[in-house]
């Protein structure tokens, strides 16, 4: 879909440059002729017969028949004729030198062929440029977003008034996306209307306004037209912000309406210096009242108020209307609220998303451990967030020039974000090699059998290991005593340099009588010069008797687990003796955790064979994506059996019917032997979101910033990715994780190769981490404005050499070529966004902006130098004049008919929408901008005269 895209756009372009050529034959042709004429009428002027010249060369400059007298007494009309048929006159102009790119010599005599040679080399130029301006434009705009997604951190009160540390921006949603993002995607037009001031001695031209006034035709018609029908199919966007559209859109309109007042009517090819600086100051104007109506100021306090978050923890000041994001009609919030209460409120929906996303990963990758887990989710959390218009203008331009998309620096982020909070929770041990050796058991405690013989006993050592230790351990009497239960043992460890561990062994006596468990010590002493014991120095062996079946119990009564462990294992432990198989029911009962919806029932045996001391209940705790919970249940344990194939199984049966005064004392040994349960027979099982993964969500949702991803942290990265050949992913942010890792394409080595030399040029700007952006944003700035000034006497020379006027180069060729780039911009933000801001509202906020700060700034300097010097600052209203008036008109038509699309119940949204609808209305807004065009250029040749 996007190479037919593109193949479009190059399809549009060779029309647009057959068209030149065709005008420019036109006019060599017509040039040519009035040659000829001239020479003819010079001829008979110098033979006396100036009755015959007047009348004829009259006869043709009106397009009149030849038998239709005219009579020229005096000669006047013949000389009038003959001076507008001088080939001195403006068909047949050289072209002047521009600011920066120098003149193709030379200029007279200048055939059809080699006009149409140095033509088509203009063009090609033109194309190469616009690549440059679009790509040191996007670092302009990495700038940009470092600078406006500058947090602060505040601390709120949560729902249970907990504190909570969440991330603010200071930059303004909307006075951000109406000044540095409208001046980053807009700074070419800008640029160009100050640049050609000042190159034709602060004169007014046709180029810089012709292409503002005809890069907002573009932009309105066509990229809403385009968008529009990008929408998938059964999907809709509508404009979130309808409050700041409002603004923008009536301040875009007005902004051609004032032109046109200033250039037709209060002072008719005139710019007073009021007039501009009025201009220029509509600018902050539009930018206070969008913050106005954004924060429901002034008379929009009346109105519902909400807030919103970029679904993370960073809260935007902005606003979403209750119809706009889907919520039922009656919910509204007081506004007694306060804004930390909202903020709060936003952080909680921003994390729910996120467990949410973890919960879908979990069921997908049932396998795959938490940290792999939070990793993929948070890589989502980042792929799904609202992006800025910066970004998608950086992924349309990375793709165009086979950068490829910026998923890959998402990966990476999401990577490094988890990386970086782990090692947050769990600090790494400081390295230990200067510290003092350190010597302990580990571990710290041994259960063994009765009747296993001996046991190993493990210590270690820890610090510094280069030198000599040792250390001396003897046993000590507990309730088993040596020789009775052990055998008692001393010794002493000797640690080489090197080594860090040794090992000693102690052995067991067993009995066959029945005896409680029991247990006895380790302990070591008297360490050697510069080593340190550390807990733990006395080791705990406890001696389980094996001649009782055993008693059977959990371990504690009450255990607390997080809702996201899924699987959690339960132990039941055999204390008291562990001879012969015993089978022990169990089975979950639910407290407050509902049996289906925060647990799986379950119910079974465990069986303990011989000598086998510790069984594990599985239990499977569900997730229900609750941040904030706190439910339990309840696991059972029944009167343990023998089993039937036991040793003493068929004694105990048999003792088990004789009557109790039958009993002798063997008998009630016997008996005794039996398996029962212990006093911790009930566990309860508490389910919480454990303190590591709240902080975990916290400081990921927190981190979540895809600004982060537009920006670069070292000249190295810039050039890595300048050399770099990146696959261009057509799915962008749907990618699945299974997906094989793309090969770049043909397509994209072409454009790789073809933008190398502006990559690695651009490559040397400063990256976006030093201070804060600003450095890049003025040196981009500055290469933008030297770029632009090769474009503006580019296209100066291409229009003079084809003869086509400056007002429709700039309608035709340089308002097309830098909006290329906003308009794949605007494609991708229509697909992947859940609104149509992005799209639209910054269209019309644009438009307003460049008219009041690339027109109102540059005839601003012009009225305020001419004024200096006692003249006025001349504006022919002309192309211009008619351009604004027509482009009113045809605005007010595309803002009813989005407004429209809006309030119909069959479609009820901006973009998108039934396809039959689409479809009609994407060709209204085309036809709109090609009927602007055609009338336009009619209107510049004289064809059609207003």
């Amino acid at each position: 879909m996007q190479l037919l895209l593109k193949s479009i756009f190059t399809c549009a372009l060779i029309v647009i440059f057959v068209y030149a050529t065709a005008q420019s034959l036109i006019e060599l042709h017509r040039n040519e002729s009035r040659q000829e004429l001239y020479g003819i009428s010079r001829n008979l002027s110098q033979e006396g017969q100036s009755s015959f010249l007047s009348r004829r060369l009259r006869q043709i400059s009106l397009g009149e028949d030849a038998d239709e007298g005219i009579e020229d007494p005096d000669g006047s009309l013949a000389k009038k004729a003959e001076s507008d048929l001088s080939p001195d006159k403006e068909e047949l102009r050289e072209c002047k030198p521009g600011l920066v790119l120098p003149l193709w010599l030379p200029q007279r005599n200048i055939s059809v062929g080699d006009r149409l040679l140095r033509g088509f080399a203009y063009f090609l130029l033109l194309i190469y440029l616009f690549v440059g301006v679009s790509i040191i434009a996007d670092r302009f705009m990495a700038a940009i977003e470092a600078i406006t997604s500058i947090e602060r951190t505040v601390t709120v009160r949560g729902p249970h008034n907990e504190k909570q540390v969440m991330h603010v921006r200071i930059w303004n949603e909307t006075v951000a996306n109406l000044t540095l993002m409208a001046l980053g995607s807009s700074a070419p037009e800008i640029l160009l209307s100050v640049i050609e001031i000042y190159a034709k001695d602060f004169e007014s031209g046709d180029l810089g306004p012709g292409t503002i006034v005809g890069s907002a035709a573009y932009n309105l018609f066509m990229i809403i037209a385009v968008c529009m029908i990008w929408i998938p199919a059964g999907e809709v966007r509508r404009i979130r912000h309808l409050r700041v559209f409002f603004v923008t859109a009536a301040f875009s309109i007005f902004a051609y309406v004032w032109l046109w007042l200033i250039l037709s009517v209060f002072t008719p090819g005139i710019i007073l210096v009021w007039e501009a600086i009025v201009t220029l100051l509509f600018f902050p104007l539009t930018v206070l009242w969008a913050y106005i109506a954004e924060r429901r100021l002034l008379v929009y306090k009346y109105m519902d108020k909400n807030y919103r978050v970029n679904k993370r923890g960073t809260v935007v000041a902005g606003e979403h209307d209750q119809v706009e994001m889907g919520a039922e009609k009656g919910t509204k919030q007081s506004l007694a609220i306060t804004q930390r209460d909202n903020d709060a409120e936003a952080f909680d929906e921003a994390r729910k998303e996120y467990i949410s996303l973890l919960s879908e990963l979990r069921q997908k990758y049932p396998e795959a451990d938490l940290e792999q887990l939070e990793m993929m989710a948070q890589e989502q959390v980042l792929a799904r967030s609202n992006k800025s218009r910066a970004f998608y203008r950086i992924q349309a331009t990375r793709k165009m020039v086979g950068s490829g998309n910026l998923m890959r620096k998402i990966q990476e982020r999401a990577h490094s974000d988890l990386t970086e909070v782990k090692a947050q929770l769990h600090p790494a041990d400081d390295d230990d090699s200067d510290d003092p050796t350190r010597i302990y058991f580990e571990p710290g405690h041994y259960t063994v059998m009765e009747n296993c013989g001996e046991f190993e006993v493990r210590v270690v050592r820890r610090g510094d290991l280069s030198t000599y230790a040792t250390v001396e351990y003897e046993t000590q009497d507990g309730t088993a005593s040596a020789g009775n239960d052990f055998v008692g043992k001393k010794g002493s460890l000797s640690f080489p340099p090197g080594v860090d561990e040794q090992r000693f062994r102690i052995e067991v006596i067993d009995d066959d009588v029945f005896e409680e468990d029991e247990c006895f010590y380790i302990r070591l002493f008297n360490p050697s010069e510069n080593v340190k014991l550390s807990v733990p120095m006395m080791a705990t062996v406890m001696i389980l008797d094996d001649d009782h079946a055993g008693i059977f119990a959990f371990t504690d009564s009450a255990f607390e687990v997080s809702e996201s462990v899924g699987r959690y294992e339960l132990k039941v432990m055999r204390y008291s003796g562990a001879r012969g198989t015993v089978v022990v029911p169990y089975w979950t009962e639910g407290d407050t955790a509902i049996e289906g919806k925060d647990f799986e029932e379950i119910h079974g045996e465990l069986v303990f064979e011989n000598n086998e001391s510790e069984q594990v209940i599985e239990l499977f705790i569900l997730e229900e994506s609750s941040y904030e919970k706190d439910v339990s249940f309840k696991v059972f344990i029944g009167t343990p059996e023998l089993a039937p194939d036991s040793t003493h199984y068929p004694q105990i049966r048999a003792v088990e019917k004789k009557n109790a005064n039958e009993l002798t004392e063997l008998d009630r040994i016997l008996l005794l032997s039996k398996p029962r349960t212990g006093e911790l027979s009930t566990a309860t099982i508490r389910i919480r979101e454990s303190q590591e993964f709240k902080a975990t969500v916290d400081k990921l949702v927190a981190k979540a910033n895809v600004s982060a991803v537009l920006g670069t942290s070292s000249w190295k990265e810039q050039f890595k990715d300048a050399l770099t050949v990146i696959p261009a992913d057509e799915s962008e942010f749907d990618r699945d994780d299974d997906t094989l890792e793309e090969v770049p394409s043909c397509f994209n080595y072409i454009s790789h190769f073809f933008c190398l030399f502006w990559k690695v040029i651009f490559a040397f700007v400063p990256p976006t981490d030093i201070c804060g952006g600003y450095v890049t944003f003025v040196v981009s700035i500055v290469v933008i404005g030297v770029i632009t000034a090769i474009i503006g006497d580019a296209a100066s020379y291409f229009g003079c050499t084809l003869n086509i006027k400056d007002s429709v180069t700039a309608i035709l060729f340089v308002a097309l070529g830098t909006s290329i780039p906003d308009t794949f911009a605007s494609m991708i933000a229509a697909k992947h966004d859940e609104g149509a801001d992005n799209c639209i509202g910054n269209v019309t906020g644009s438009n307003a902006v460049n008219v009041f700060l690339g027109i109102g700034l540059a005839w601003t300097i012009a009225a305020v130098y001419h004024s200096s010097h006692g003249m006025t600052f001349n504006v022919e209203p002309g192309t211009i004049g008619f351009a604004v008036a027509l482009f009113c008109g045809e605005a007010l038509i595309a803002v009813l008919l989005i407004m429209v699309r809006r309030c119909h119940k069959g479609i009820g949204a901006e973009l998108g929408g039934p396809k039959v609808s689409k479809y009609i209305s994407a060709a209204i807004l085309v036809f709109l901008w090609v009927f602007y065009v055609v009338i336009c250029i009619l209107e510049a040749y004289d064809i059609i005269r207003v």
